[in-house]
């Protein structure tokens, strides 16, 4: 559950104090700014439609007068050179940490008997890349609310295989169930998440080898289809009509594999037929999964999946982080965290416009920084 702005929880006002406790390893002598107050100011940027630290410096000049109402800013708006050394030195365990305090102040535990669902998967900052180092890839978590609750960078030697399991120890899963795309569907992410408390729906593909094939071949036995839990949505999308389909089945004591999965109950088959003025096209998927069959919770779990898509491409479109050519790793890692708090106080603030969009809501902020950040404020 979230708390919306009624409820005056005054959520940004204690991320601040939480920000304030960043601990600064610079040089006493040389440092003109607080941290805390670079990391506020560049959300604030962020929020009013600055993309990059340069924008950011721009921002902060124009509206010092506002922005000194909440923060120090004894020495004026750092440059923003400044602002890019300081969020390279930054540990991305404290912005990390910052998110969860965000998360557990927003969060209310009410004994809720539905069980949540975590989507993870993949980015990478392409616009962190060269010819010389490999972009940055970042693992995130968001729930089906559209929050983003944690993140975990990949290793350059390494793939999101061992990012994940890091990712989910970080979060409270227990009770709810993970989804995770074909990359991460690995026996020991599997254990990982049982181990958790926590089930989970994972994609399969032709990386699984067998165990893919075996499935594909159990639905394409319209006998074996027929004795499956089913249900099916229909609605506008694509310019077109989009009907899905969802069959799951425990009947899988069959499945040579099943002893390897830990906690595996069920597998299912989904069926997308999208049909518009250029013809019908058709998708098959297959899952694995720790869930008992309940072909409307499935659905709801694979559907709630592209939630962390949406985020993705709010990260490219919205706050354009593709473009940005921030090179220094950590400076481009702990700028993704601050772009998803920004997304995700965007989502709750009210910014007089029903039903305004998160790219309209950073320009109406960037059109009247005082009305909005006082809102911002309040939330």
């Amino acid at each position: 559950m979230w708390h919306n702005q009624s409820e005056g929880a005054e959520s940004v006002k204690e991320l601040i104090k939480f920000i304030e406790t960043v601990i600064d390893l610079r040089q006493k002598k040389k440092v003109k700014h607080k941290i805390s107050d670079i990391i506020m100011l560049s959300l604030f940027g962020l929020l009013a439609n600055a993309d990059d630290f340069v924008e950011i410096e721009i921002f902060g000049c124009a509206h010092i007068k506002i922005l000194k109402n909440y923060l120090e800013l004894p020495n004026g708006i750092p440059s923003h050179d400044t602002i890019g050394r300081v969020f390279g030195i930054i540990s991305p365990e404290f912005m990390k940490k910052a998110q969860a305090i965000w998360n557990e102040i927003l969060s209310s535990d009410e004994g809720e008997k539905i069980k949540k669902i975590f989507a993870l998967d993949g980015k990478t900052q392409r616009g962190n890349g060269t010819d010389e180092q490999k972009a940055n890839h970042i693992v995130s978590a968001v729930d089906e609310d559209g929050f983003c609750i944690g993140e975990e960078r990949v290793d350059d030697k390494s793939n999101e295989i061992t990012a994940i399991p890091e990712l989910i120890d970080q979060l409270n899963v227990k009770g709810h169930i993970i989804t995770i795309d074909a990359m991460g569907t690995q026996t020991e992410i599997a254990k990982k998440i049982r181990k958790a408390g926590a089930d989970y729906v994972l994609a399969l593909k032709g990386n699984q080898g067998a165990l893919s094939d075996d499935v594909k071949l159990y639905f394409d036995d319209a006998e074996h289809l027929g004795k499956c839990a089913y249900t099916k949505t229909t609605e506008k999308a694509h310019s077109g009509i989009e009907r899905r389909e969802y069959w799951q089945t425990d009947d899988i004591d069959w499945l040579p594999q099943k002893p390897e999965w830990a906690g595996l109950k069920s597998i299912i088959m989904t069926k997308n037929t999208i049909t518009n003025d250029k013809g019908t096209t058709v998708e098959v998927r297959y899952f694995i999964s720790s869930l008992p069959t309940d072909a409307k919770e499935a659905a709801r779990a694979i559907r709630t999946h592209w939630m962390v898509e949406s985020y993705h491409w709010h990260l490219d479109v919205t706050f354009r982080e593709d473009a940005n050519r921030t090179l220094d790793k950590t400076a481009a890692f702990n700028l993704n965290i601050l772009r998803k708090l920004a997304i995700n106080i965007l989502k709750l603030l009210d910014v007089g416009h029903k039903g305004a969009s998160l790219k309209k809501k950073r320009f109406a902020i960037g059109t009247n920084p005082q009305r909005h950040i006082e809102n911002i404020m309040e939330l």
